[in-house]
């Protein structure tokens, strides 16, 4: 009886931090719900480029995030980084348009990674994920949090 004791515990311990994880690691945009791998594909992506001081194709992206609107991004300290989280799941390579096929004289190109869209997730100079962002809803410029942000 013990044994069995000790085991439902440790299962009810280890599914709480996982549980935790993924509700933290996904937002929603609007209508554009981001999974956890989607945004940790972006959030990686942006510590790459930020690691290695560059950006992404000829893109400004990522580049450092003011916060003026006063977000609290889970208490981490800046500098904050902005770096585009696309809603067709792939990872944004900055400016460059991909060409797809070539039919009929035309050339049809896959734009949706070289357009950075309305989406931001944002991470600190450590790499840490702060928060999921949107120009979606918000006036001019600005941003206003996706759900999972504050």
């Amino acid at each position: 009886m013990k044994f069995f004791s000790f085991f439902s515990l440790v299962a009810f311990a280890s599914a709480a931090p996982l549980d935790e994880l993924t509700k933290r690691d996904t937002a929603t945009c609007g209508k554009v719900f981001y999974s956890a791998s989607a945004v940790s594909a972006a959030s990686n992506a942006a510590c790459n480029y930020v690691r290695a001081g560059s950006t992404a194709g000829s893109s400004t992206y990522p580049h450092q995030y003011n916060n003026y609107e006063g977000f609290r991004f889970k208490g981490l300290s800046k500098p904050f980084y902005e770096f585009p989280i696309l809603s067709s799941g792939k990872t944004y390579t900055g400016g460059a348009c991909v060409l797809m096929f070539y039919v009929n004289v035309r050339l049809t190109f896959d734009d949706d990674v070289g357009s950075p869209g309305a989406d931001r997730v944002v991470i600190n100079g450590q790499c840490s994920i702060a928060g999921i962002i949107t120009h979606t809803g918000a006036s001019g410029n600005a941003f206003v949090a996706c759900a999972g942000t504050s």
